[in-house]
């Protein structure tokens, strides 16, 4: 028997088994690439059951899989992307062929470092994603120079550049190294570069970036370039009971 709800909307079943976003998903139907019991979507205004037969992009829609969630420990001069028209190395390059297709959770760029939450469950990932989530990000960051207390006042309180608003932005002194300064950063935002552009506006560039948390999910000791799924017994516990049901624990590492 089928585990997916009756009355489930279509952007989310297709989600749900983890061949995009929601939001991609409904971009697709508004492409006309997606069609239910053989007629072609033109909204994403429907609600699907168990019998319904999807086909997006030509293809059998899979069924669903129980919801996985991996910490990878993205290293510098990767690519947080599917592909790379550069031929640079993305995260696919580096993950081991034996695991699902997984979307990441969020990004980091190519100059940044450090845990990178990866899914195969499109709404998993638009629920982590959203501020409204309130999880705080957490970074080390190696800036240029000693940032002033009144510097870092003015992040707390929030602040706008180039007609950007950021939220507040907590950031601690870690230690001095030379000319450098190593330093925390915390926020709940996480928009494009953020820490880079603020940092960089108040007269501290970033020449080193690495997310060592992203909610309770912490980087930890896990090598650089390697990945390990996280238990679906705390992924459950940390999502509040929102993920289905348990599956069997599979430890991957590849260096």
């Amino acid at each position: 028997m089928s585990d997916v709800p009756a009355g489930e909307r279509i952007a989310k079943r297709i989600a749900r088994a983890g061949v995009c976003s929601r939001r991609d998903a409904e971009r697709l139907i508004a492409e006309g690439k997606v069609a239910v019991n053989g007629k072609v979507l033109a909204s994403p205004a429907l609600n699907v059951g168990p019998d319904d037969w999807i086909v997006v992009n030509g293809q059998p829609l899979p069924a669903a899989e129980p919801t996985r969630l991996f910490r990878f420990h993205k290293p510098r001069g990767v690519l947080t992307s599917a592909r790379d028209p550069e031929g640079r190395p993305t995260i696919y390059d580096r993950l081991p062929p034996e695991l699902p297709r997984l979307v990441p959770v969020g990004r980091l760029d190519i100059g940044s470092e450090g845990l990178l939450l990866l899914t195969n469950d499109g709404e998993l990932k638009r629920k982590l994603e959203l501020p409204s989530t309130g999880w705080t990000r957490r970074y080390r960051a190696r800036v240029h120079r000693l940032p002033e207390p009144d510097q870092l006042a003015r992040l707390l309180a929030g602040i706008t550049i180039d007609g950007i608003t950021y939220g507040p932005i907590q950031v601690t002194i870690d230690r001095e190294q030379g000319d450098n300064t190593w330093i925390m950063v915390s926020l709940k935002e996480g928009k494009n570069r953020e820490v880079r552009r603020v940092m960089e506006h108040i007269g501290h560039p970033v020449s080193r970036l690495i997310r060592v948390a992203y909610g309770p999910f912490q980087l930890g000791q896990l090598p650089r370039g390697e990945v390990e799924e996280v238990n679906p017994r705390v992924v459950r516990e940390q999502l509040g009971g929102g993920a289905p049901k348990p599956v069997r624990r599979d430890r991957t590492r590849r260096a």
